[in-house]
């Protein structure tokens, strides 16, 4: 049997299928924030502080349901909890534009928090289901590759169904695809690579044998309760808290924060809303392509964390006076801001063996859902009050040098350099 010959299989079959229910998961939890900046407060009478609250109360059912998903994907099956999960999320997404008043608007949008909650532990459970250490970095970046490619489509499509038709049209067309993609997954989607029926039978084997060596290295964790009281995972949890305050500031509130900075329309800032998503997408192919070249996850984390930091605080120095040079800084923070997930997300499976590592994943996720809700509640709130991006730049910088300080201070693997 040929390693290359498996190896193009998995990468051929799964990846499609991984890259585009999350990139349907993103898609539906980032377009509140066209909403926002296309007049859904003036037309239900949202006030400034009730806005930054709705664009973050995602994140807060978010976190709630992230560490019991994680469990069911890992004791139960990967395959069920994604196809429920599809299906409720696009009809969440789809019942927005239906809303009539701000409180049905509050529970459809914690309820969409609450179903997406287990899609990215479950995701990252799936795929250390079915990709060696060697591989897993550049597998968790196609995951995650959903999440800027998404946004970089979604910015120029939502722009222009609400330059066409409206917000609530927006919202209603793009919930459907969810709905459709369910049973797409039910079809296509195996939890292990034993259920596998287009691989054969000494792939099956080698794989399974590659994966049991793996875990053979790594130091036996009795349960959850022992993991999530391990250094790394505490540290980890409050470095991904920080790293989301500025990743979900930035994707919430950019289009907003480009129509303040500048006179433009809906279409205009939606183009420009895409730029740091193609630049995000490029950093994050190349960065996990040497992180599992050389095998050195922090390395790959903090230097780029440092460099969106810095590009924040550098676009508040330059100010809304210098637009164009602000907004390569921005584009720049947000390419650096995304670069690091896949060697991040290749942490912990490397540190803590098959039977924890799910729900230490999912419990280092929810701490970031609660930095996302932290985080775009705080910069909308910040935009508000202030009447200009400007102090929101300073402390999304803020948060992203504390992520970098947190990094450094994560002890690796026994068999990981840093």
């Amino acid at each position: 049997m040929s390693t290359k010959k498996l190896s193009s299989k998995r990468w051929w079959y799964i990846m499609p299928i991984v890259f585009i229910t999350y990139s349907l998961a993103y898609l539906d939890r980032a377009n509140f924030s066209f909403a926002s900046a296309a007049g859904i407060n003036e037309d239900l009478g949202i006030t400034k502080g009730m806005s930054s609250l709705l664009g973050a109360l995602f994140f807060l059912g978010y976190f709630f349901f992230q560490i019991p998903g994680a469990i069911y994907a890992e004791r139960r099956s990967v395959k069920r909890l994604i196809f429920w999960c599809l299906i409720l999320w696009g009809g969440c997404a789809t019942l927005t534009g239906l809303v009539s008043n701000i409180p049905m608007l509050v529970g459809i949008r914690f309820m969409l928090g609450v179903v997406e909650a287990a899609v990215m532990p479950a995701m990252l459970i799936y795929i250390s289901n079915w990709f060696t250490k060697s591989e897993r970095s550049r597998a968790n970046t196609f995951l995650i590759l959903g999440n800027p490619v998404t946004v970089l489509w979604m910015s120029i499509v939502s722009g222009y169904l609400i330059h066409a038709y409206g917000w609530r049209e927006m919202f209603i067309i793009e919930g459907i695809p969810a709905v459709i993609w369910a049973f797409c997954w039910w079809v296509l989607v195996h939890d292990k690579p034993s259920q596998a029926k287009w691989l054969s039978e000494d792939e099956k084997e080698a794989l399974q044998a590659q994966l049991a060596k793996e875990q053979e290295g790594i130091k036996a964790v009795r349960n959850y309760g022992e993991a999530f009281r391990s250094r790394n995972v505490i540290i980890l949890c409050g470095q991904y808290f920080a790293w989301s305050i500025g990743v979900y500031g930035f994707v919430l509130w950019l289009p907003s924060i480009l129509r303040s900075g500048s006179q433009m329309g809906m279409v205009e800032a939606g183009w420009l809303s895409a730029v740091p998503y193609l630049a995000a997408t490029i950093a994050m192919i190349l960065v996990s392509w040497a992180s599992d070249k050389m095998q050195n996850r922090k390395l790959f984390v903090w230097p780029l964390l440092l460099i969106g930091a810095l590009a924040f605080l550098g676009s508040y120095l330059v100010g809304s006076d210098n637009f164009w040079l602000s907004y390569t800084l921005l584009v720049i923070a947000g390419a650096a801001m995304y670069a690091p997930y896949g060697p991040f997300f290749a942490i912990i499976p490397e540190m803590l063996p098959r039977n924890v590592a799910g729900g230490a994943m999912a419990l280092i996720n929810s701490m970031g859902a609660l930095g996302s809700f932290f985080g775009a509640w705080f910069v909308g709130y910040l935009n508000g009050s202030t009447g200009s991006p400007a102090a929101s730049y300073i402390f999304m910088g803020g948060a992203l040098l504390v992520s970098v300080f947190l990094t450094l201070i994560v002890k690796p693997a026994q068999n990981q350099t840093a």
